[in-house]
Formats: C-alpha cells, sequence, structure tokens
C-alpha cells in the first residue's frame, strides 16, 4: 500500500548536536558579515524609509541609462538615482524628497517628466510614488520597533510556554535570523522598504514556529526520560520533528519560488528575503536554538542515562 513520500526516512539518527560547534561557525561567519556590510555598505533603503519620489518608466527605445542619468542631474534636483528594473526599457528613478511643500514636489516630478519626455517619446509611467521625508523618518522609527518588540513578544511568550532558557535561546536565533537578512540585503544592495520589513516579521514568525515545536518535543523527552544527557534529548527531538521541518520549509518555498517566478519585479525583494530567510530559519532552528539550551543550564549535570 502506498503511503507517500517520506523526504525524510523513518528513525533518522543525525547527531545535529554533535556538529554545533561547526554550525556555531558558520553562525559567526554569518553574523560578523552581516554587521561588517551593515557597518560599511549599509542598506538600499527605499523612499518609504528616507521619503522622496519612486518614478518606474518604461520607454520603446533602449535607454541610455548614463546619458540620462546626467540629464536628470543637471536639474539641480538633488542626487537622482537610475536603475534597470524588469526588462531592459524598464527603469526605476529615484528623486530626493524636495520639502515638505507638496506643490514643490510636484513640479520637480514635472522637471523630471519633461526631461525624459526630451530624449524619450512615448514614455509610459507605471507608477509614482511619493513619501515626505518626515514620513519616512517615521516609518523607519517605528519599522525599527516593530522588529524589537517583536523579539521581546516571543521571548516572553516562549519563556512563559516553557522556561526562561528556552525564551533566551529562541531570541537568540531569531536575532541571528533577522541579522542575516539584513547581511544579505546589504550584500545584494536590494531595495529595504516596508514590504522587506513585513518579511523579516515572517521570517521571525516562521522560525519560532519550527523553534517551538523543537522546543515543546526537547520538553516532552526530558519529562519522560529524566536522566538522559540533554544533548541526546535535543538529537533525539529534532530528529522525530524532522519530517515535519523539512515538509514544512520546502512547501513554503515552493509556493516562494512560484512568486519568485510570476510575482513580477514590485516583489522580488520581499519574495529574496523570504527565501532566504526561510532557509536561514529552518537552519538556526536545528542548529543554533536547540544546541544554546546546552549552555543556559537547562539541566547542568546531566545524570547517567537509566532509560
Amino acid at each position: 500500500m502506498w503511503t507517500g513520500i517520506k523526504l525524510v526516512p523513518d528513525h533518522t539518527n543525525i547527531d545535529f548536536i554533535g556538529n554545533r560547534y561547526f554550525a556555531f561557525f558558520v553562525t559567526f561567519v554569518m553574523i560578523a558579515g552581516a554587521i561588517v556590510l551593515l557597518a560599511t555598505k549599509g542598506l538600499n533603503y527605499g523612499i518609504d524609509f528616507t521619503g522622496g519620489t519612486l518614478i518606474e518608466i518604461e520607454t520603446k527605445t533602449t535607454p541610455q541609462i548614463a546619458k540620462l542619468r546626467e540629464d536628470l542631474n543637471n536639474l539641480d534636483l538633488g542626487d537622482i538615482s537610475i536603475q534597470e528594473f524588469g526588462n531592459a526599457n524598464t527603469l526605476l528613478v529615484r528623486l530626493p524628497g524636495q520639502g515638505d511643500n507638496p506643490e514643490i514636489q510636484k513640479a520637480s516630478i514635472e522637471k523630471v517628466k519633461a526631461a525624459i519626455e526630451k530624449d524619450y517619446a512615448g514614455v509610459d509611467y507605471r507608477r509614482v510614488e511619493f513619501v515626505g521625508p518626515q514620513v519616512g523618518k517615521e516609518l523607519k522609527q517605528k519599522g525599527i520597533l516593530a522588529v524589537v518588540f517583536s523579539l521581546i513578544g516571543i521571548m516572553a511568550y516562549v519563556w512563559f510556554r516553557f522556561e526562561w532558557q528556552f525564551g533566551l535561546a529562541a531570541v537568540i536565533s531569531l536575532v541571528h535570523d533577522v541579522m542575516a537578512v539584513l547581511g544579505f540585503m546589504a550584500l545584494t544592495g536590494k531595495t529595504f522598504d516596508l514590504s522587506t520589513l513585513a518579511a523579516v516579521l515572517m521570517v521571525a514568525g516562521f522560525s519560532i514556529n519550527d523553534t517551538v515545536v523543537i522546543f515543546d518535543r526537547i520538553r516532552e523527552i526530558m519529562r519522560k526520560y529524566r536522566k538522559k544527557p540533554l544533548a541526546e534529548v535535543c538529537n533525539i527531538a529534532i530528529n522525530e520533528t524532522l519530517s515535519r521541518t523539512v515538509m514544512t520549509s520546502l512547501l513554503t518555498i515552493l509556493a516562494l519560488l512560484s512568486l519568485w517566478f510570476f510575482g513580477g519585479e514590485v516583489i522580488q525583494g520581499f519574495v529574496d528575503a523570504l527565501l532566504f530567510g526561510f532557509v536561514v530559519g529552518t537552519y538556526s532552528s536545528i542548529y543554533v536554538a536547540a544546541a544554546l539550551l546546552l549552555y543556559l543550564n537547562l539541566r547542568a549535570k546531566p545524570e547517567e542515562q537509566t532509560a
């Protein structure tokens, strides 16, 4: 009788905890690299956080980006950036904020349009988005607070649901995931906007879901086999939940791949952050969160195995 496809064989016995030092090295490299990238290169903030105007255009002929950039920067409207978006004829033009006066901002947009239309006839303006500088500043502050309060809330829940060691291990693991995603965004130079911030929070939610499942199994095994060493308990728990973890992650990634291929360039950064974050979140649930319990005095001196 066919019982379905099994990506993970029954009764796996992989020594995840035994490989924790290599995993910690990978984690250290990932986090150190993220810190260096954020400190030196920084995030490519979108207009959601910096303020300004974003104009997406499509021309009938292949644009000469260097000449167009020179023409626009000669308008004395600040440092206007241009980047290709999707196909070769589609461009994103970023105009810095011109103050809080909407009339001045509207006039600057018209100047940019006139300069573009001077060289390219029949330009299709696919979208024009404007965010004031004060609004951008507020969004950045609220975005940071959203991440911080989310982590605090998750730690409080896990602490209440389990013990403080589980809560601390969960938050350290989540900080690892958040830093890894931010480092990825800094490395690739992809636009970091509100949708990407939402992706960061979604990665945290996905990761803590996996982590709580593993923690719950660890606690269950600890109650059943009180004298088993904690390292062995963690290995058993991870192996018993491995099939669920792999299936959940794989199905989620398959759904994201469909968005990546068919969702268009507008949500590309959002999907990229989710894809990378879900892979990292699965890794941290298995190799980081559980392994940290060994160093948080959850069971300081494990007794000899009796079961």
